[in-house]
This record gives C-alpha cells, structure tokens and sequence, in this order.
C-alpha cells in the first residue's frame, strides 16, 4: 500500500502542546511518510523551522497567511526571504487573500500576496495558496503576476469546478483534505470529480478541517486514509490508484524526489 504524503499541517499550532513529538514520531509508522508543515505568521515560521529540522520527514513552507499580513514590514520580509532558501523549505506560504475577517484590509492583503509571488518566482519555490471568500480577486492577482509560470497548489480548495478549470489551466494543483467527507460538501464533490487525479494532492490543514467521524474535533495526518476512501468513491476509482496518484503529485508539487 503506497505511503500517504500530507502536504499541508500546522503541528506547530498550541492544539497539539501536549502530545506533538509523540504524534509526529509515530507517524511514519501509521503509513504517514512526509508531511509539509507550513507556516502563517512569522512565529508559526520559525516553529516550523524547528519542526523541519528535528524530523527527517518534515518538510516546511514559509510565507505569511493573509490574516496575517498586517505584522509584515520589510525587515520582517527580508527574513522571510531568508529562511524561505533553507533546504527543506519547500514551498512559499501560505499566502493569498482572505475576505472572510474585515481584518486586515484588502489592500494590505493583495500587497503581500503579490510581495510573497514575487517572492517564490526570485527563488523558483512554488506556492502554497490561501483563498476564501475571495476567489475573484485571487483569479485576477494570479492571472496579472502570471503565476502559471511558478506554479503551485490551491490549498484547502473551495471553489465551483468552473473556477478550478482556471486553476487547471494555470497548471496548479488542489489541496484537498477532510472537507471532502462532510455531507453538505456538494460543491466540493463536484470540482473533485472534474478534477484530473493527476492535479491532486492529500492535505490535512490540521488541527483544522477533521473528516468524517472525526469532524468537530483535532485533525491530524492520521485522519487521511478516511479522505482517500471519500476520494476514490467520487471519483470510481480503487483508494490503492489514489494514493499513488496523490503520493506522485506530491513529490512533484514540491519538486521531491520520491
């Protein structure tokens, strides 16, 4: 049975104080191989730092969520810069827009976003991205700073299957987790099903987005094989097809080798 590669966590966040080391040691023999923690503000950065170094298995990203852009300035960025060269740092992000908080304004947001693409492009990193409640401008911002020619992943993604062709088209790949196993997820289901499995990658976002039975509680990499069983049932294919397609793509998304 092919290994799982979860390429979004936070297990730097305060959810998991108590029991992070032993939850991260065991994962490898849960079938979990790799995970890509990613970091949102500057601290969660160099937590996930920390994390990348003490475990092989570990990968980061660096890059500012949108909700946190407000904290940046350019001494902060000029770290960023730095840290985003480690070697294990895989990926610029999370970033993007996020119109669901009034805060911080727009504008502050779509200043650091393109900051942050221009950012992966000087150092041929693809991104991670963050959209909610956002999709237009995201489509504009990305389409403007020809993010097609750096290339990344649509993390946790939310839209119609109409936008995702835009996406598609972009040649991004999808970040999809627990979201998928909740019943009331019928946009979703849709753009996963229109979704070429080759353009698909596992994600957890955890400690957020737990699947079905877990929703409502702690997410964690473990959780996963649920979203491969909802994955492959969506989309008429065997869960083993699955999770070698996921494990390919991400290897190739964040320029691994396997």
């Amino acid at each position: 049975m092919t290994a799982i590669f979860d390429t979004h966590a936070h297990y730097d966040d305060k959810a998991f104080a108590e029991d992070r080391d032993a939850l991260l040691a065991d994962l490898p023999a849960q079938g979990i191989a790799k995970v890509v923690n990613v970091g949102a503000s500057l601290g969660s950065c160099e937590r996930t730092i920390e994390l990348m170094n003490r475990y092989d298995y570990v990968y980061g990203a660096i890059g500012i969520h949108p909700t946190d852009t407000a904290q940046l300035d350019e001494d902060s960025f000029a770290w960023l810069r730095e840290q985003c060269q480690l070697e294990k740092c895989v990926a610029v992000g999370e970033i993007g827009l996020d119109y669901y908080w009034d805060e911080p304004d727009r504008e502050i947001q779509k200043r650091w976003f393109v900051r942050q693409i221009d950012l992966a492009r000087e150092l041929h990193k693809p991104m991670i991205i963050h959209s909610r409640d956002a999709a237009q401008d995201t489509v504009d911002i990305m389409t403007a700073e020809k993010c097609g020619e750096i290339g990344g992943v649509i993390h946790c993604y939310s839209y119609t299957k109409e936008t995702a062709r835009i996406f598609l088209d972009m040649g991004f790949y999808f970040g999809i987790g627990g979201v998928l196993t909740f019943q009331n997820a019928r946009k979703l289901k849709e753009a996963v099903e229109y979704i070429p499995m080759d353009r698909i990658v596992l994600e957890t976002d955890c400690p957020y987005l737990a699947p079905v039975p877990y929703r409502g509680k702690r997410n964690c990499s473990l959780y996963l094989p649920g979203v491969v069983t909802a994955m492959a049932q969506i989309k008429g294919l065997e869960e083993e097809t699955v999770r070698a397609a996921a494990w390919e793509n991400a290897h190739t998304l964040y320029r691994l080798k396997d």
